[in-house]
């Protein structure tokens, strides 16, 4: 055999390698997916229906079949990415739709007290949410072929979340609510800071890779740390006064310190400095002082936070009466749980909600409690491992910003209801009552996924 004829033959048999391992390792990764949600399907029925044989001994088929729109609408995400994304991240999915389902679950079980008294379910409304949350997701997915599209609208994004937060302040379309944060829309009541945090992260991605040299490589030395410039400054300022804005103005301390968190965290990711993040925890420390001295709302939520058993704390109007219950509840859970539909988490004000951890964790236990808290940890670690695996600077950015806000917003919600940290106006990713805060993590999720099939199918540079 010639030369040519070997080479050829080689070159024919390499190419039939790779085209086997392209087809082979992509349905790998989906197979353990298809997998993990099976188990996933299993666990969020096997909830539901404790829940009935707790709280009302029998098993109530009309929400449990209505559930089922639920696991359809996953697989037909699963489906798509077998055919448009086969190397994406095959956790993230599972633990969405775990954390989902739980969450569902356990405001089922709250809705089965509250309609003995008349009042309005939240379970049919947050399945309907949830539905909606998937068809945002898959519609993403299927839209967003490459994530890197997105860097070409920097600008648009930063003004989209800025105009998302100030929606509420235009008069027709606020509501009256504690907090300056919701806009109401026909029957629909929606949140836009939570879909202002995924422009906002688009923006800070895009805005970073275009500075990161400016900001990553001069400055002055001085501790060990060097320091940047004032001019460099600017932009942590920008932000910085856009969180107090947020805060004085919408009176919303959550998503100011998220906002402002996230920044700081994607500053450090694309500069590499840790004089970014102290002078971001300066600056947190600086307008937490200045808001508990200015604000009222805010210096309530301090008293609240340290003087939470105060007898007189607890009786005031607006005091932490919600907090103590919340406390006592997991306490009674205990190591073990009461069981699903066997504890009182309506004993809680606004269980379904703001509460919703401590409520699971009455009746799944502190075990239970850290395994819900594993999941967040593992989809998070997942986020941000896709994203500092990436090859181009936008989607490593992009990706730790969003994978890092949901962490943040686990640990500022969580934080808050154990008595951690002063207790602030999020909801808890997938868990909480709430459709605005479902249907943007669900667009995280989907996010997540293009970006992690991009850096697994692009092929690596290898030196030497």
């Amino acid at each position: 055999m010639s030369d040519t004829a070997t080479q050829d033959a080689l070159s024919t048999d390499t190419a039939v390698v790779r085209a086997l391992r392209k087809i082979r390792i992509p349905q790998t990764q989906r197979n353990r997916e298809l997998a993990l949600l099976i188990f996933v399907f299993v666990i969020n029925a096997s909830a539901i229906a404790l829940v009935q044989l707790g709280a009302i001994g029998a098993i109530e088929w009309t929400f449990l079949l209505a559930s089922c729109v639920l696991p359809v609408l996953v697989l037909a995400l699963h489906v798509l990415l077998r055919l448009r994304a086969r190397d994406a991240d095959p956790f993230v999915v599972p633990i969405a739709t775990l954390l989902t389902g739980l969450g569902l679950a356990e405001i089922y079980r709250l809705d089965i007290h509250w309609e003995r008294q008349g009042w309005d379910a939240y379970s049919t409304r947050q399945l309907a949410w949830a539905a909606i949350a998937l068809a945002c997701a898959i519609l993403v997915a299927l839209v967003l072929r490459n994530y890197r599209v997105l860097f070409r609208y920097t600008y648009i994004a930063g003004f989209v979340g800025i105009g998302l937060l100030l929606l509420p302040f235009i008069p027709f379309l606020s509501t009256d609510a504690n907090a300056n944060v919701w806009i109401s829309v026909g029957i629909f009541s929606f949140q836009p800071g939570e879909l202002a945090k995924i422009a906002l992260a688009i923006f800070f991605a895009g805005y970073l890779v275009r500075t990161r040299e400016s900001l990553a490589s001069v400055g002055t030395r001085f501790m060990g740390l060097t320091w940047p410039r004032a001019r460099e400054l600017g932009p942590l300022l920008v932000v910085w006064l856009i969180s107090l804005g947020i805060i004085v103005l919408q009176r919303d301390l959550g998503t100011g310190v998220l906002i402002f968190g996230m920044f700081v965290a994607m500053l450090y990711v694309a500069t590499g400095k840790t004089s970014w993040v102290l002078m971001g925890l300066v600056l947190v420390a600086a307008g937490a002082a200045v808001a508990v001295q200015v604000l009222p709302y805010v210096r309530g939520r301090f008293e609240n936070w340290i003087h939470a058993f105060d007898p007189a704390v607890i009786e005031a109007p607006g005091g932490s009466y919600q907090l103590v219950q919340g406390i006592f509840g997991m306490a009674h859970g205990g190591l073990l749980g009461t069981g699903l539909g066997q504890g009182r988490p309506y004993l809680t004000p606004v269980a379904e909600s703001d509460y919703i951890f401590p409520s699971l964790g009455e009746e799944l236990g502190l075990i239970g409690a850290f395994a819900i808290l594993c999941l967040y940890i593992v989809f998070t670690s997942r986020g941000i491992r896709i994203g500092l695996t990436g090859q181009d600077d936008f989607g490593k950015l992009l990706a730790t910003g969003l994978s890092f806000t949901i962490g943040l917003q686990v640990f500022i919600m969580v934080g808050g209801v154990t008595r951690v940290i002063p207790l602030t106006g999020l909801t808890t990713p997938f868990l909480a009552a709430g459709g605005s805060s479902l249907v943007a993590n669900w667009i995280i999720v989907a996010i997540l996924l293009r970006i992690s099939d991009s850096v697994r199918s692009r092929p690596r540079v290898v030196i030497g």
